[in-house]
C-alpha cells in the first residue's frame, strides 16, 4: 500500500510526495513532517508508536497534517488516543497486496458522532467497513460455517471481488489458499451486528492454550496502553500441559526503563482480559524485532523463546 498504492495516488493528483528515507528514526519523521508540511500520512502503527512518545516529549507544528492512514498490523486504541491528545487524527485502515490493497476502512457513521468519547474510540480502532465491491465473510478456523455477527466469535476473515487475487502464479499450493472464489486472508476476526470488521490476530500467530484461543494482538494493544510502556509483542510459545501459552515481550519507554515491574503489567491486565489469558511471563527487552516494512517480526520471538516453559507443567 505504502510502496505503490500511495505514490501513484499522489502523482495522479498531483500531490507533492515526502519519502523519509530508509531509516525511520520518530525524531527525523516528525522533523520532517514538520518541514514539509505533510498533510497526509501513511505507515505502520509501529511508526507512529515512535512518534507519539517523540511528541510528548517535544512540540511540532503538525497544523497542515488532516490525517495519518494506518494499517499493516492492528492500531492500539491507546494509540488512537494518545494522537488524538496531540489535535491528530489516526484513520485505521485494512489491505493486502492481494486486495490492491484497501478493503476496509474505518470510519465513525453520522449516527455514532454524538457517542462518548471512550466508545468513539473503542469503534475507531476496528478495521471498520469493507470498501464498495469487496465482498466479505468471517468463518470459523475448524469448520469452515460463518461466524455470527456477534462481535465476540473469531473466524478466518475471507474476502472476494473484481480486483481481489483469485490465484497466485506458478504456485503449487496457490489451491490451499482460496476456496470457493473467496481469498483465505490469514486475518483472524470478529463482526459486530454494524457489519464492522475487527482483526484480533494471525491465524498463525493465535495461542491456542488448553483447546482455548488468545488473541496475540488484543493483549498486544491492552498491554500498550499502559503509560510506561512504548511497545510490546506477545507470541504462543509450546507448554507441556497446556499446549500453548502466551509470553509478553515489552520494551518500556525510555524514561521508564527499570522501572516497571511484569506484577504490575499482569496487574494491569487482570481487570480487562479472563485469568487464563494472562502471559505465564513478561520479558522486558530493549527492542522488538521487526520485519522489513516495521511490523512485529514474531518468528524471531518465537524461535528465541520456544523453549521458555518447557520445564513448566
Amino acid at each position: 500500500a505504502n510502496a505503490w498504492g500511495f505514490p501513484h495516488a499522489g502523482v495522479m493528483m498531483g500531490s507533492s510526495i515526502v519519502m523519509p528515507g530508509r531509516f525511520l528514526d520518530p525524531l527525523r519523521i516528525a522533523q520532517l513532517m514538520e518541514k514539509e508540511r505533510v498533510t497526509l500520512a501513511a505507515g505502520v502503527p509501529t511508526i507512529w508508536i515512535g512518534l507519539l512518545n517523540v511528541l510528548e516529549k517535544e512540540q511540532f507544528d503538525f497544523s497542515a497534517l488532516r490525517a495519518i492512514i494506518s494499517g499493516g498490523s492492528a492500531v492500539p486504541q491507546s494509540l488512537i488516543e494518545g494522537l488524538a491528545r496531540k489535535n491528530i487524527t489516526i484513520i485505521h485502515a485494512w489491505g493486502m497486496t492481494e486486495t490492491s490493497p484497501l478493503a476496509s476502512i474505518s470510519r465513525l457513521r453520522s449516527y455514532q458522532s454524538d457517542l462518548p468519547a471512550e466508545e468513539q474510540f473503542r469503534i475507531r480502532a476496528k478495521q471498520g467497513t469493507v470498501v464498495p465491491g469487496v465482498d466479505f465473510r468471517v468463518v470459523n478456523i475448524e469448520s469452515g460455517e460463518e461466524v455470527p455477527w456477534d462481535g465476540q466469535t473469531f473466524g478466518e476473515l475471507q474476502v472476494r471481488g473484481p480486483w481481489v487475487a483469485r490465484a497466485y502464479y506458478r504456485d503449487e499450493a496457490s489451491g490451499e489458499k482460496f476456496v470457493d472464489g473467496w481469498l483465505r486472508t490469514g486475518d483472524v476476526a470478529v463482526v459486530d451486528s454494524e457489519g464492522m470488521i475487527q482483526l484480533v490476530d494471525r491465524t498463525k500467530d493465535l495461542v491456542k492454550s488448553g483447546g482455548e484461543w488468545i488473541s496475540s494482538v488484543e493483549l498486544e494493544n491492552l498491554i500498550m496502553g499502559h503509560p510506561k510502556v512504548l511497545e510490546a509483542c506477545v507470541v504462543g510459545v509450546p507448554h507441556p500441559k497446556w499446549s500453548e501459552r502466551p509470553i509478553a515481550c515489552v520494551v518500556p519507554k525510555p524514561e521508564f526503563a527499570g522501572q516497571v515491574s511484569a506484577e504490575e503489567i499482569l496487574e494491569y491486565l487482570r481487570p480487562k482480559v479472563a485469568k487464563w489469558w494472562l502471559p505465564d511471563e513478561v520479558i522486558f527487552v530493549e527492542a522488538i524485532p521487526k520485519t522489513s516494512v516495521g511490523k512485529f517480526d514474531k518468528k524471531v520471538l518465537r524461535a528465541q523463546y520456544e523453549s521458555r516453559l518447557a520445564s513448566q507443567a
